[in-house]
C-alpha cells in the first residue's frame, strides 16, 4: 500500500498533535468517571476537537455527557469515529476507555485536516456509559447513527484483532412474590418465593444441555429472603442471557422465561419480569471495512501480528450500532501480546504506558486512513453497504 499526498498529510497531522492526544489520554486516565458522569472527559475531548475546527453539539440526543463533533461540507459520505470515556468503579480505566476516546479524537484530527478537499463529513461521536448501561443502545433508538454511512472504533486488548464477535445480550430481572409464614409452626400457610427462585436456577441448569454452545445464562440472587424462620415471600435475581446472534437470543429468552414460570407454577407464587439494562445486539463486524483497516495497521503502521478474532468475547453496545450502519470494532494491543485480562488493575495500568500511547496514535491513524477511503472511494463504501444489506436483510439507515 502506498499513501497519496492527502493520506500523508493525515498521518502528519496526527503526528503533529501526538503529544496533545497522549496528554489527553493520560488526563482522562487520571480522572476516571463512571457512566453518565464523564463531565471532565467529555469536556476535554470537546475542547480539543473545537480547537481543531470541529463544530460540537453537546448533550447529543439528550444525553448530557454525549457529544457530536462535526467537520466537513454537509454533503456526500459521512464517517463517524466513536469515542468512549467512562470508567469502572474501584478500578478506573480498567478497560482502557481513555485510549478509545482519544483514538477517535486522533482520527478526527487526522481526517479533519483534509475533509474540505475530499468532500463529505467526519464526525466524532462521544458515547458515554458503555460499562454501565450501554448508552449507544439509547443513542441508536434516538437516531444518533441514522445519518452516518459508517461507524468506526477501536478497543484496547491483549492483541490485535480486526474482527470482534460479541454476544447479543438481554439483562433480565426475575422476581417472585409469595406469602410469608412461620417456617416452623405453620409453613403450610406460606408460599415460598425462595423455592421458586431455586427451581428457576435448577430449570436453567437443565436447559443448558439443549442450548447452543455459544449461548450463556448466568445470574445472581440479590434478595433471597429475610430470615430462616420465615417462609420468604419475595425473592429477586438478575440474569444475563447471551447468544451469538440476536435471532437465537430471542428464542432462548422465551425458554428462559418458561424456566421461571415453571418455578412460579410449582410453588403457587407470582412471577414478574423486567429488563433492567439496555439489550445489546451481536456485533456485525463489516469485513469490507475491517479488512481495509487491518491492511493499514499491518502494511503502513507495522502493527503485527493481526489475527481475525479472539476465541471468546463478551457483549458490547457497539453491536446495536452495527445493526443500523456498517460498523467495525477493532481490537488493538496494549499488552505487547502478553496475557492481560480487562477489568483488572493490571489492564488499568497498561492503558497509560508508553506502549499503549504508541498503539493509541497508530490506531488513530488507521481509523483516519480507513475513513479517508470511505469518503473518497465510492466503490469501497458501496461494497461495505452491500455487505451490510446482505447480512441484515435490509439497507443501512442512511440510504
Amino acid at each position: 500500500m502506498e499513501l497519496d499526498n492527502r493520506q500523508s498529510r493525515i498521518i502528519q497531522n496526527i503526528d503533529d498533535a501526538a503529544s496533545e492526544i497522549i496528554e489527553a489520554s493520560h488526563q482522562i486516565h487520571d480522572h476516571p468517571e463512571l457512566g453518565y458522569q464523564e463531565v471532565f472527559a467529555s469536556n476535554l475531548l470537546v475542547e480539543k476537537l473545537q480547537k481543531h475546527g470541529f463544530q460540537v453539539e453537546k448533550g447529543f440526543v439528550g444525553i448530557d455527557t454525549a457529544f457530536c463533533a462535526r467537520k466537513g461540507s454537509g454533503k456526500g459520505p459521512r464517517v463517524a469515529f466513536l469515542a468512549e470515556y467512562d470508567a469502572l468503579p474501584g478500578i478506573g480505566h480498567g478497560c482502557g476507555h481513555n485510549v478509545i476516546g482519544t483514538s477517535a479524537m486522533a482520527a478526527g484530527i487526522g481526517l479533519g485536516a483534509v475533509v474540505e478537499e475530499t468532500g463529505g463529513d467526519v464526525w466524532v461521536i462521544g458515547t458515554p456509559a458503555e460499562e454501565t448501561d450501554g448508552a449507544k443502545v439509547t443513542m441508536v433508538e434516538r437516531g444518533a447513527f441514522n445519518n452516518v454511512d459508517a461507524a468506526l472504533m477501536i478497543h484496547p486488548h491483549e492483541g490485535n484483532y480486526y474482527v470482534t464477535e460479541s454476544l447479543a445480550m438481554d439483562c433480565i430481572e426475575i422476581a417472585f412474590t409469595g406469602k410469608p409464614a412461620h417456617a416452623a409452626s405453620a409453613p403450610w400457610e406460606g408460599k415460598n418465593a425462595l423455592d421458586a427462585m431455586i427451581l428457576t436456577f435448577t430449570n436453567i441448569n437443565a436447559l443448558r444441555q439443549q442450548i447452543q454452545p455459544d449461548a450463556r445464562i448466568h445470574g445472581v440472587i440479590l434478595d433471597g429472603g429475610k430470615a430462616p424462620n420465615i417462609i420468604p415471600d419475595y425473592t429477586m435475581a438478575h440474569f444475563y442471557v447471551r447468544a451469538k446472534k440476536r435471532s437465537y437470543l430471542n428464542e432462548l429468552v422465551e425458554k428462559f422465561k418458561a424456566c421461571a414460570q415453571a418455578g412460579a407454577h410449582a410453588t403457587g407464587t407470582e412471577m414478574s419480569l423486567r429488563y433492567y439494562e439496555n439489550s445489546f445486539d451481536d456485533m456485525l463486524s463489516n469485513l469490507t471495512i475491517s479488512e481495509r483497516m487491518r491492511d493499514y495497521m499491518s502494511e503502513i503502521l507495522g502493527m503485527s501480528p493481526i489475527l481475525r478474532a479472539p476465541e471468546n468475547f463478551g457483549s458490547v453496545d457497539m453491536g446495536n450500532v452495527s445493526h443500523v450502519t456498517p460498523a467495525i470494532h477493532v481490537l488493538v494491543d496494549i499488552a505487547q501480546g502478553k496475557p492481560l485480562i480487562p477489568h483488572t488493575v493490571e489492564f488499568q495500568v497498561a492503558a497509560a504506558t508508553p506502549y499503549a500511547d504508541g498503539t493509541l496514535i497508530k490506531s488513530g491513524k488507521a481509523l483516519a486512513l480507513t475513513g479517508y477511503d470511505l469518503l473518497t472511494q465510492p466503490e469501497f463504501l458501496e461494497k461495505a453497504r452491500e455487505e451490510f444489506t446482505k447480512e441484515m436483510g435490509k439497507p443501512p439507515a442512511r440510504s
